[in-house]
């Protein structure tokens, strides 16, 4: 499959099915990753990948941060914590910043989100499914995640991954609004 069809047949994947995630693959993921962009070759991410007591603990702070949350909405609550009560793999992904240099640590970011949608590309041709979580059960933006990974003080979590085989159909691909509405030809 041509390199534009993968980007256009790209899906988030939420269902998995109960078989594990064989090592290699993970590692394959991991490794295609480490191949996105980066500038002056700082490679600044970091994958923290849980293991099964940690994924059971995730669960837990997960949990806790999405009934604090929504307090008044418990369908929501459990229909987020069923990717992460069925995904075979999570992993954290983490940017590390450039000390006294913002638009440095910007561009860090920019390729840390490159070297997830590398993986999420890669997952797809390994027949595995993929979802980028950032908020609600990504826990992205709640403190206590980056305490869970025992991240150092200077990285900034950029997404939560969940990969699994996946269960069920595909979706179908998604309406996106034509290119053409958001360029402009100087």
């Amino acid at each position: 499959m041509s390199v534009i069809q993968s980007i256009k047949e790209r899906r988030a994947i939420r269902n998995y099915t109960t078989q594990p995630v064989e090592r290699e693959k993970i590692e394959q993921l991991i490794e295609v990753g480490t191949y996105a962009p980066t500038d002056r070759l700082r490679e600044p991410w970091h994958f923290y990948v849980f293991g099964e007591e940690k994924k059971q603990a995730y669960e837990q702070l997960a949990t806790t941060y999405l009934e604090e949350r929504f307090p008044t909405k418990p369908h929501l609550v459990e229909s987020s914590l069923k990717v992460v009560r069925t995904t075979p793999v999570v992993i954290v992904v983490t940017s590390k910043a450039v000390k006294g240099d913002a638009d440095a640590t910007t561009d860090d970011l920019c390729a840390t989100s490159c070297a997830i949608q590398n993986m999420w590309l890669a997952a797809s041709e390994l027949g595995l499914g993929f979802v980028w979580r950032t908020r609600g059960v990504g826990l992205v933006h709640d403190e206590r995640l980056h305490t869970f990974i025992e991240a150092s003080s200077d990285e900034r979590i950029i997404g939560t991954i969940f990969i699994g085989y996946p269960e069920g159909d595909i979706p179908e691909p998604t309406k996106r609004t034509p290119a053409k509405e958001k360029t402009t030809w100087l």
